[in-house]
């Protein structure tokens, strides 16, 4: 181990230019930010989303944030949080793999909140969304699985260091300061996997977003943590990981970039149900048979499948988004598997609930997260399979920029936000030449 690790991270963020980041991350980077605010106009009209809203403007400020989708202008810390909340609100947000932690939404959040109080170009904050998803992806790599195994929502806990990193960057905080920041977020770093399937698990998100904000913006006056807040005795890596891999954080800087491991979602759900439902799609299209011929539907997966998705006893469209009982169910009998096929009346509908209980679990450690077989069998006997190697989304199968868009235009429609898509998706591929980052949120809010 390095004993300065956190030093020698902050020193990376503080001299990293624009010119040094290659072009296929910098489209990358583009791209995370097509999807950040597809999926944040989806969210922006959900029902907890708008009451966190109501509340949080008991709180406010005051200032000129905006809140994508909506018509509320707040001060930065509320933005930051109730923006990372909608694009986190329904499970349709990017994936980084293998860590499973959500890069985009609480770095973007923090960094377009912070562009609506002070003048930040397209190429600064792109600069700095590259280096907080490099920061918070590296971290989530040296205390990876056994910190998700255990029950830390990653998103959340390693969120704040990336939103703390990206906004230090754009303030111009020195190395020293850099690490104060990151000694501040360790402070406020939280949020558990048993949230999923509830609004209380895209509230951590946004607090990952919004105490990163406030990290940095402490640091910068000299508010400050320890020396080593990542490696230190009882630091960030060795208290919420089993043995973490420091190498992780440092090697390699500058020559892997961890944007080029982000995924994107074409269904709005956990990763790891991504394969299930292409697999279920795909046995639904052109069936002759009915959903009472079914006698039996065995998933074979990575056992993160299981762990994660086996869930029956859902009430609400929220649990179903993790619920591999559902995404089944409701896959083979539309034939779709849209935001509409994961609500409360789909979760209601008893045709579909009949189908939860033939729902059954084999635990194959050689498939990847991205990879499922969904085996049929039916009362006659008779028996469909569909193996899916390489999901829709993946890293080698990755969505096409055009897709991204449509899920943009998609989104925007269901969210009913009133936004124009054509504009914004016009500034997000332009943001690199802009010279007022901030005019993205006018474009994306009411």
């Amino acid at each position: 181990m390095t004993q300065s690790l956190s030093l020698e991270l902050a020193h990376f963020i503080e001299r990293t230019t624009w010119s040094d980041i290659p072009a296929h991350v910098r489209h990358e980077a583009h791209r995370a930010l097509v999807n950040y605010f597809a999926v944040s106009l989806a969210g922006c009209s959900d029902p907890d989303v708008a009451k966190a809203a109501t509340l949080f403007a008991r709180f406010n400020a005051g200032g000129a944030a905006h809140i994508i989708g909506r018509a509320e202008v707040m001060d930065m810390l509320n933005a930051a949080s109730l923006n990372a909340m909608s694009a986190n609100v329904f499970d349709y947000d990017d994936t980084h793999i293998p860590t499973i932690l959500h890069p985009t939404a609480p770095v973007a959040a923090a960094l377009f909140a912070l562009a609506e109080t002070q003048p930040v170009s397209g190429e600064q904050l792109l600069l700095a969304f590259v280096l907080g998803v490099e920061v918070e992806c590296r971290i989530a790599m040296a205390i990876s699985p056994e910190h998700y195994r255990r029950g830390w929502h990653i998103t959340s806990t390693c969120g704040v260091f990336g939103a703390a990193a990206a906004i230090g960057k754009v303030l111009g905080l020195d190395a020293g300061q850099l690490v104060g920041a990151f000694g501040n977020a360790s402070a406020q770093a939280s949020g558990l996997v048993e949230t999923l399937g509830s609004a209380a698990k895209s509230m951590g998100v946004g607090n990952a977003a919004r105490n990163g904000l406030l990290s940095a913006l402490l640091a910068q006056d000299g508010f400050v943590g320890p020396d080593q807040p990542l490696e230190g005795e009882r630091g960030f890596l060795k208290v919420f990981g089993e043995q973490p891999r420091f190498d992780e954080v440092s090697v390699g800087l500058g020559e892997r970039w961890a944007l080029m491991a982000n995924t994107y979602k074409p269904y709005p759900c956990g990763v790891v149900l991504n394969p299930v439902i292409q697999a279920c799609l795909e046995l639904a299209r052109d069936r002759t048979w009915g959903l009472d011929d079914i006698q039996r539907i065995e998933l074979t997966g990575h056992p993160l499948l299981r762990q994660r998705t086996d869930r029956p006893d859902i009430r609400f469209g929220r649990q179903s988004q993790v619920s591999a009982q559902h995404a089944v169910a409701v896959s083979l009998a539309t034939g779709m598997a849209g935001l509409a096929e994961f609500s409360d009346a789909a979760v209601s509908d008893q045709r579909l609930r009949g189908l939860y209980e033939r729902v059954h679990f084999v635990d194959d450690a050689d498939y990847s997260v991205e990879s499922a077989q969904v085996r049929i069998t039916f009362n006659s006997g008779s028996v469909l399979t569909r193996t899916v190697d390489v999901s829709l989304g993946s890293l080698d199968a990755p969505l096409s920029d055009h897709f991204l868009e449509d899920k943009l235009r998609d989104l925007s429609d269901y969210g009913r936000s009133g936004c124009e898509p054509q504009p914004l998706i016009d500034a997000l591929w332009a943001l690199e030449q802009a010279t007022d980052a901030g005019a993205l949120m006018r474009l994306a809010s009411l």
